[in-house]
């Protein structure tokens, strides 16, 4: 069994070699050539076009979904060790003024696989309004407002750490990159919008793990799966495609363990990807190669046609 893993791991070793010197020459030809002579560039995606906008609809705001969501409660080591003072602080201020805030998305991840999280988001149900206007009140200044449309604001506590923290919002309008979004206070509306299951989570700062659609269960399995309908999920957001695989190096056990549904919808949107920047396929791109099985997953993502879309990382 050693051998074979070891067989295994060289494989993988090699397969990122390969691609990696593939791009290499790429962009040496680019250089050369220019690019036009390999790939079609394709245009970007715009939130205006009627065309590819989409909204989401009343049985996809219905999804089943647990009645009690709180699922367990941490106290590990792992997790005692993200309360540092910065962290407490920021609590204290949404505790002042009676917001709610929990962790959210890859912190819950990690923090039930054993693992020290490196990052921590947060998600409230105070508006960017009320929290800019508590911020203020409590001197605590305010960095990247470019993300305030989206509800996130990004606090720097104790002028020490910086810490983003995002209303709760449901993704009303969607063309496959953008999002028209709706501010809500309601946590499994916004655990709703979001792209797998095992990144819907949240954490209490008490350790309640609140898990509204099972992701839970499927990090138990180590299964990667949508929210919902796969096809509504991607469509929404098409680098989903491309985050699918990434996810799956992280998580599974297995580097075959695909379910055949949700290969047969990212095979079907993976025209999608013409309309996401090259930079951003290329980020999820790098990810997938640090991750488990990447040798395996390059097969299975040329089997679903990403491929013809490598030529928009140049």
């Amino acid at each position: 069994m050693k051998i074979f893993k070891d067989l295994r791991e060289i494989y993988n070793n090699l397969a990122t070699l390969i691609w990696n010197f593939f791009f290499v020459m790429l962009s040496a030809c680019k250089r050369i050539l220019g690019v036009g002579q390999f790939f079609q560039l394709r245009g970007t995606c715009s939130v205006t076009d009627p065309s590819r906008r989409r909204f989401r609809s009343k049985m996809d705001l219905n999804l089943k979904c647990r009645e009690n969501p709180i699922v367990i409660k941490v106290d590990s080591p792992e997790f005692k060790s993200i309360f540092t003072e910065e962290v407490i602080d920021l609590k204290k201020i949404f505790d002042k003024y009676k917001h709610e805030i929990r962790i959210a998305g890859g912190a819950v991840r990690d923090l039930l696989m054993g693992l020290t999280p490196k990052d921590l988001d947060f998600a409230t149900t105070a508006t960017p309004e009320e929290m800019k206007e508590m911020f203020t009140a409590e001197e605590v200044r305010m960095i990247n407002v470019n993300g305030e449309r989206h509800g996130t604001i990004t606090a720097r506590i104790n002028d020490k750490e910086n810490f983003e923290v995002t209303t709760l919002r449901i993704d009303m309008v969607t063309d496959g990159r953008f999002a028209d979004v709706q501010f809500t206070k309601d946590w499994k509306l916004d655990a709703n919008r979001r792209d797998l299951t095992i990144n819907s989570m949240f954490l209490g700062f008490d350790g309640s793990v609140y898990d509204y659609f099972y992701g839970y269960e499927d990090l138990q399995k180590r299964r990667v799966a949508f929210v919902g309908d796969p096809d509504v999920r991607v469509k929404e957001d098409y680098l989903r495609i491309m985050r699918y695989f990434r996810f799956y190096g992280r998580i599974a056990l297995k580097p075959d363990n695909h379910e055949e549904e949700t290969l047969r919808v990212l095979k079907n949107n993976v025209h999608g990807l013409e309309n996401i920047s090259g930079e951003r396929i290329w980020g999820e791109l790098k990810k997938i190669l640090q991750g488990n099985f990447a040798g395996n997953l390059l097969k299975t993502m040329l089997n679903v046609g990403v491929g013809e879309y490598m030529g928009k990382m140049l």
